[in-house]
């Protein structure tokens, strides 16, 4: 007579659990690891290549610079400043003058993203006046900024907020625009607020695409900052880099890029950051499930 030992379901279940967990962890650090392999992979090529052009006489250095040229720039940068003071504070000055434009845009664009998707009305009166402001390019209005404010913070500001507003605006407008109908009836129906709806329902809702349009947003607050220190400023790294330009020193002009660069990426980190928390709520795409592993 043969005894059979039968496993709980339970066991079963935890067992597959088990491996199939740690398989998935397993997954997930190599396809990061692959990832990071990857992106230092990239930039040892570029640079490197970059480097041994330069080097062997194939690009000129006058003209493109070369990587060793702006360490060294950087270097010196950092260690004794600029023309116009600490590099430090050329650096404040830009991440100030972006901040506050980014601010005042992004409020700016989602009030008006929201009032106009609520209402058609406004959109129809509005609508073709936005258009219009929208098509001015931005370099005029940085010159008209600077005419009327002068070559202070404040010029550099209003540029990164008029940058800012037109992508959080197109944003928020269409993100109201897509929010499901049944569902403001059915709020409307169980005797919700005009506030209450656009709080609990409306902005929610439109919070997709609104935060999508932040991680793109800082980059053109710190591209409206350059552009106004670029046109006429007393500090920043937009007159910094007119300056290296003036004095034909690309090595200068990549330097402050590369910082530029830094702090856009950190940016653009604290606003995944803060997407992650503000859409926590949201159940994952099928995209990101499947990037996760």
């Amino acid at each position: 007579m043969s005894t059979t030992s039968a496993l709980s379901p339970a066991a079963v279940k935890d067992g597959a659990q088990l491996p199939a967990g740690a398989a998935a962890k397993r997954a997930r650090r190599r396809r990061i690891a692959l990832v990071w392999a990857g992106r230092i992979g990239l930039a040892v090529l570029v640079i490197g290549g970059w480097q041994a052009f330069t080097t062997w006489g194939i690009v000129d250095p006058f003209f493109f610079g070369q990587p060793s040229g702006i360490a060294k720039r950087l270097a010196d940068l950092f260690q004794h400043g600029t023309e116009f003071g600490s590099f430090y504070a050329n650096i404040w000055t830009t991440i100030q003058e972006a901040l506050v434009g980014f601010a005042l845009g992004a409020v700016a664009g989602v009030v008006f993203g929201v009032a106009l998707g609520q209402s058609r009305f406004l959109a129809d009166v509005l609508g073709p006046y936005i258009k219009m402001v929208n098509a001015i390019p931005r370099i005029v209005l940085g010159s008209i900024f600077i005419v009327a404010f002068g070559i202070g913070v404040l010029p550099k500001i209003l540029l990164a907020a008029v940058l800012v507003f037109f992508i959080v605006f197109f944003n928020a407008f269409q993100g109201v625009r897509e929010v499901d109908r049944n569902i403001l009836a059915n709020a409307t129906v169980l005797g919700a607020s005009q506030m209450q709806i656009i709080r609990h329902v409306t902005v929610p809702s439109a919070l997709t695409w609104i935060i999508a349009s932040l991680h793109s947003a800082f980059g053109f607050a710190i591209v409206g900052a350059l552009v106004g220190e670029v046109l006429g400023a007393q500090s920043g790294l937009g007159l910094v880099i007119k300056t290296a330009q003036n004095n034909f020193d690309p090595n200068g002009v990549f330097a402050t890029m590369l910082v530029i660069s830094v702090i856009v990426l950190g940016a653009e980190w604290l606003i995944s950051k803060l997407e992650h928390r503000l859409l926590s709520w949201r159940p994952p795409a099928p995209s990101e499930a499947s990037n996760a592993l």
